[in-house]
C-alpha cells in the first residue's frame, strides 16, 4: 500500500486547506484512515480516522469542530479539512492506514503504513 499526501502550504491563522491522501497499490477495503501530525521538536500526535465507510470518524480535542475528515472510496481518496487554522496546527502532517483494534486507534502503532507528509505552516 502507498499514500501519498498532498495540499500542505503556507497559510495566515483563519484559512483553511485541505489535505488529500491518494491510496495505492493494494487493496484497503475495511482498513482505517488516519491522520496524524508531527510538529517540530514534538511527538507525533493523532488528528482523526474514519473508516472505510465513512460511517465512524474520530478527531482529537483540539481539532473537533475545525477539522473534518472524509473519505472517496471511488477514487481512493481521504481528505482532511481544516478550518480555522491556528499556528498550533503547524506541522507535517502524515496520512495512514492500517487495521488497528479500538483501544490503540488514535496511536501511530496502529497504523502499518504511512504517507511522506506534507508541511503545513500557519502563521499569527
Amino acid at each position: 500500500v502507498q499514500l501519498q499526501a498532498s495540499g500542505g502550504g503556507l497559510v495566515q491563522t483563519g484559512d483553511s486547506l485541505r489535505l488529500s491522501c491518494a491510496i495505492s497499490g493494494r487493496t484497503v477495503t475495511s482498513a482505517i484512515m488516519g491522520w496524524f501530525r508531527q510538529a517540530s521538536g514534538k511527538e507525533r500526535e493523532f488528528v482523526s480516522f474514519i473508516d472505510w465507510t465513512g460511517r465512524s470518524t474520530s478527531y482529537t480535542t483540539s481539532v473537533k469542530g475545525r477539522f473534518t475528515t472524509s473519505i472517496d472510496t471511488a477514487k481512493n481518496m481521504v481528505y482532511l479539512q481544516m478550518n480555522s487554522l491556528k499556528p498550533e496546527d503547524t506541522a507535517v502532517y502524515y496520512c495512514s492506514a492500517g487495521r488497528p483494534i479500538t483501544s490503540i486507534a488514535k496511536s501511530a502503532s496502529g497504523y502499518g503504513y504511512w504517507g511522506q507528509g506534507t508541511l503545513v505552516t500557519v502563521s499569527s
